[in-house]
């Protein structure tokens, strides 16, 4: 993996990956908007559920914002459509099987749990300005408040 990592002020380039309502986002949908891309390990897991329904009770005041909320994670559709019923959540999330999204912002790493290491998504957030540049990133993120401090960031953009 020689490729570069997106960082702050880096411009984003266009991506398409299958969403949660049946077709395929892409980042040119939300061009003229803010947006927060949250990368999430896998659906129905607890910090997973508690920092998507974080994202889920402030989205109204993302919106009142101009912003928009995505989560990505390398779950398929199946199971995300699974996890927006159960826990109502208002926005797309999109399957990133193949780890292509999730490697150009550099949240494909190696993790370990329990002993046992493996590839995985490193809890990441990341805020774009209405150009789609990286405005702001939150990496090895801690669950617990974080929803509401990428809303106060969006607040200052």
């Amino acid at each position: 993996m020689d490729h570069t990592v997106l960082q702050v002020g880096d411009q984003v380039p266009n991506f398409k990956l299958q969403a949660s309502n049946g077709k395929e986002a892409e980042l040119a949908d939300y061009a003229g908007k803010k947006l927060v891309i949250y990368f999430y390990p896998k659906d129905m897991t607890p910090g997973c559920t508690a920092e998507s329904c974080d994202f889920r009770d402030f989205n109204g005041q993302f919106a009142e914002h101009n912003t928009a909320v995505i989560g990505i994670s390398p779950d398929d559709l199946m199971s995300h459509e699974q996890f927006i019923e159960k826990h109502e959540l208002p926005f797309l999330l999109l399957s990133d099987t193949e780890h292509r999204v999730s490697e150009l912002f550099g949240v494909w790493k190696l993790r370990s749990w329990e002993g046992k290491e493996f590839m995985g998504i490193e809890r990441s957030t990341f805020l774009l300005d209405e150009q789609g540049k990286i405005a702001k990133e939150w990496r090895s993120v801690n669950v617990e408040g974080h929803a509401a401090e990428v809303l106060e960031a969006v607040k200052r953009l």
